[in-house]
């Protein structure tokens, strides 16, 4: 080597660093200093020369590290004498002859290292020689004189056979391996592939030689798989489970591997490149993400069962749909209801047609400027249409099964599914479900978990259906029990509000049992009502007609407040058993031990006022105390003991009459007025108070000012508000005399009764009101007792009153052509609007009403009456 080659270069840092490759020219010689980098530093070679002699003439350097002699005691010696053992030495030394006689030889020789001594003569300690097996490769030469010669070349054996071991262990792994196996060089070429790797992308392992990864990667993913090769081979750092995704020739399915990268190194700890371990992963992929989706389809199922269906309105279940979808399980959504489920039309059992008319109730998008899902119309939030008839979503609607809508060219959306939502064999709507490109598309168990969403977003629709036209038939029970129109009293200014519970909520709820009622009774008096059947729905509804009509029967009988509230009691006790209404005759009988489950309990106060004497007579059963302004007075709950709710018994009710003067507003309500959850009822009945800062106003204003001060207050409860203002009867409208229990007082009486008549000029009505005031001052002599006291009030009509101090109530009887008499109140049931008798404190009162005189009253005349009667 004692040659340059002509084209040899210069040493570089580069080829000091990365050392020859192994597609360098073989012209080219590539010098470079430490470290070697070669085989030979793998076997540490030695060598050694012979002289024609047979006596070394060269030892090298190795030759002493490996044999364990200094060149100077091996230089002159006969290598046979010195390294052989002698019983091998006779076959040593015909050996060296064939060699010095020009004969090449290669064979393993066993050696001995002599002992290094010290000055003693004995042996150095830790220096003793030792025997081993060296590979000897002689060649023959010749001397610059032309002598025979040779030249050994010497390889510890053990370090032979672990090259041998490792180079079969590094085979059978490489070759073996069931992972695609690569080692990719500096340049991030392919240096050797396995078998395995060739079987997945074709050729055999030679094949892919110098390829780079771009040869089987997409250019964006390639990139990044470089940039990685690169940092491993700078840094030394191992990648573990890194993820690269391609495809394999001939198959357009995307696969998914599993990399794991290591730098490689030579003996002597030069980089030679990276090692390439990789395993295919896409089914494990697969099943990752299938079970990934199974658990996201479970968590959206869980997440439908606990948001779907907690309001019964329909618009709102619809939302609640779309916020469980989007974007959990697509990128946008729609809702369409037939239109007929929302105005409260009955849907046709079986499978809907496609064709009607359908209202979009709700849309979700997680993208911004969202399409519109379906075939190329344009449908707005709350728009009605329907889809053409041979359009994808009109199938599903007759078909009752979801269909794929076809994307449009050049839009954002890429899968759709219409989902037909379908509830006990009926279908009530459409959903659409949507994800844009980029997202996965559909596949079948998305298909069926949109299914299942629909479902339960069907049956929750469709229970809110029911739940809606239950409500609005109660409503319009409810409703129909109320007053009708602006009730009217005598002496009283009317005027009151009724709000649902949703109404006054803006939310759906069920309807209540509140109730109010204005009720004429004879004498120019008036009871008001006002009660709370507890508890929601149709049932309280009914129990509330029922109760109010039970309170107008009463009412009529002119019991006392306290009395009526009684027999209302009996009667509420009955309804909550089978029969309803028909329990309440049996009420009475039942004893007082009765399960309170079995009965409706209620609230009321019952009210009666006379605009004669201006005095107002309260009864309560559990309800909230009425409140009364006075004129120039702050507002002030009135102390009516509250007794206990009907329905409960066993205890009687308390009156109370409270005088009231002109001008006074009194206010009857329910507790949806005053409570909520939010504000305590003491703060709810403090700030009603406080609503009534001007009573003098007109009582519509009040009504509206009152629910507007209290709106915060409002609950989900039903209000009912009644308010009056007195106006009472006028003293020049009264005429009132005590009568003497004598025969002459039927003659004064009718005196008395056509002196006021005319003096009111009510001429009109003098004749037929003297003959029934005749008729009821003589019954008074006949069947009553104590002193006689005739009554003319005169409002909006005229009510005469007889009183006196007999319990008898008369009775009208039909009088037959023989009987002299008994024709008396078959005469005041013919000439009056109404008649009647009550009780009173100290006796019983006849009266009778006659309408005023005009333009359409029909008076009877008397002498026609009379005659009828014969």
């Amino acid at each position: 080597m004692s040659e340059i080659p002509a084209r040899a270069k210069e040493p570089t840092e580069s080829t000091e660093s990365e050392g020859p490759s192994a597609d360098a020219p073989l012209g080219d010689a590539v010098w470079q200093s430490s470290p070697p980098g070669s085989i030979y530093d793998y076997i540490k070679v030695a060598s050694f020369s012979i002289g024609p002699d047979g006596l070394v003439d060269q030892w090298s350097l190795r030759a002493e590290q490996l044999l364990g002699i200094r060149a100077g005691d091996a230089v002159g010696t006969d290598p046979i004498e010195a390294f052989i053992d002698p019983d091998l030495r006779e076959r040593g030394q015909r050996k060296m002859t064939e060699i010095l006689d020009g004969r090449e030889w290669t064979g393993v020789v066993p050696f001995r290292t002599p002992d290094e001594v010290d000055g003693t003569g004995l042996p150095a300690a830790g220096r003793r020689g030792h025997r081993g097996l060296a590979e000897v490769y002689v060649m023959p030469t010749r001397t610059e004189d032309g002598e025979k010669a040779a030249v050994c070349i010497v390889v510890d054996v053990r370090v032979l056979r672990s090259i041998e071991t490792d180079l079969a262990a590094s085979q059978a792994i490489f070759g073996q391996s069931p992972f695609g196996f690569l080692l990719i060089d500096p340049d991030l070429r392919v240096r050797r592939a396995n078998q395995r790797f060739a079987s997945i992308f074709g050729g055999t392992p030679d094949d892919h030689r110098g390829k780079g990864v771009h040869d089987y990667l997409p250019r964006a993913e390639a990139d990044r798989v470089s940039a990685t090769l690169r940092r491993v081979l700078e840094t030394g750092d191992s990648i573990t489970d890194m993820h690269v995704t391609g495809f394999v020739p001939g198959s357009e399915e995307r696969r998914h591997w599993s990399v794991n990268l290591y730098r490689v190194h030579s003996g002597s700890g030069r980089p030679i490149g990276v090692a390439w371990l990789g395993t295919d992963i896409t089914a494990r992929r697969q099943a990752a993400r299938e079970a990934a989706n199974a658990r996201r389809n479970l968590a959206l199922l869980n997440e439908a069962g606990a948001r779907i269906g907690n309001s019964l309105d329909l618009e709102t279940t619809a939302r609640e749909l779309l916020d469980v979808v989007v974007p959990g399980f697509c990128d946008l959504a729609t809702v369409d209801l037939y239109q007929g489920l929302l105005v409260g039309d009955q849907t046709p059992p079986g499978l809907a047609d496609g064709s009607a008319e359908l209202r979009r109730v709700a849309f979700s998008s997680a993208v911004s400027d969202a399409p519109f899902l379906g075939t190329g119309e344009r449908v707005k939030l709350g728009a009605v249409h329907h889809y053409p008839f041979n359009s994808p979503c009109a199938d599903a609607l007759r078909t009752a099964r979801p269909r794929t809508v076809p994307a449009e060219d050049g839009g954002l959306v890429q899968s759709t599914l219409a989902v037909p939502m379908v509830a006990h064999d009926t279908v009530v709507g459409l959903v659409q479900f949507a994800r844009t490109k980029g997202s996965e598309p559909f596949g079948d168990r998305d298909r069926d978990l949109a299914v299942e969403l629909a479902a339960r977003a069907a049956v929750c629709i469709d229970n809110a259906r029911l739940y809606r036209r239950e409500h609005e038939r109660a409503l319009i029970l409810q409703r129909s029990l109320l007053p009708p129109g602006d009730p009217e009293a005598s002496g009283l200014d009317i005027a009151c509000r009724y709000l649902p519970g949703n109404a006054a909520t803006g939310r759906a709820s069920e309807v209540g049992g509140d109730w109010f009622d204005v009720i004429e009774l004879p004498g120019h008096r008036t009871a008001l009502v006002v009660g709370d059947v507890m508890g929601r729905g149709l049932r309280a509804a009914v129990a509330m007609g029922e109760l109010r009509t039970a309170v107008r029967t009463l009412a009529q009988l002119d019991l006392e407040p306290a009395e009526v509230l009684s027999q209302l009691d009996e009667i509420a006790r009955g309804l909550g058993a089978p029969g309803g209404v028909q329990q309440a005759t049996r009420a009475a009988r039942r004893p007082r031990e009765a399960d309170l489950s079995e009965v409706y309990l209620a609230t009321c106060v019952y009210a009666v006022y006379d605009s004669v004497t201006r005095r107002c007579t309260f009864a309560n059963a559990g309800h909230l105390p009425p409140v009364l302004v006075e004129p120039g007075e702050s507002a002030l709950m009135l102390d009516v003991p509250p007794g206990l709710p009907l329905g409960v018994g066993g205890e009687p009710f308390e009156e109370v009459e409270v005088e009231l003067p002109e001008g006074a507003l009194l206010a009857l309500y329910t507790d949806g007025l005053v409570e909520s959850r939010d504000h305590p009822l003491d703060e709810g009945l403090q700030a009603f108070v406080g609503a009534l800062t001007d009573p003098a106003q007109p009582l519509e204003d009040v009504c509206d000012q009152v629910l507007n001060t209290l709106d915060s207050h409002h609950g989900e409860d039903d209000i009912a508000l009644l308010m009056a203002r007195v106006q009472g009867l006028p003293s020049d409208s009264v005429g009132d005399w005590t009568l003497p229990r004598e025969p002459r007082s039927v003659g004064r009486a009718r005196e008395y009764a056509r002196a006021q008549l005319l003096s009111w000029d009510m001429e009109p009505l003098v004749d037929t009101t003297e003959l029934l005031v005749s008729e009821l001052v003589t019954n008074a002599l006949r069947y009553g007792e104590g002193e006689i006291r005739l009554r003319l009030l005169l409002d909006r009509t005229l009510v005469c009153e007889v009183w006196d101090s007999g319990l008898v109530q008369p009775r009208r009887r039909r009088a037959r052509d023989t009987d002299e008499g008994g024709r008396g109140l078959q005469l005041v049931g013919l000439l009056s609007a109404a008649w009647g008798s009550r009780r009173t404190p100290r006796g019983k009162t006849v009266w009778f009403e006659l309408p005023l005189p005009g333009a359409d009253t029909q008076l009877t005349d008397p002498a026609e009456a009379l005659l009828s009667l014969f």
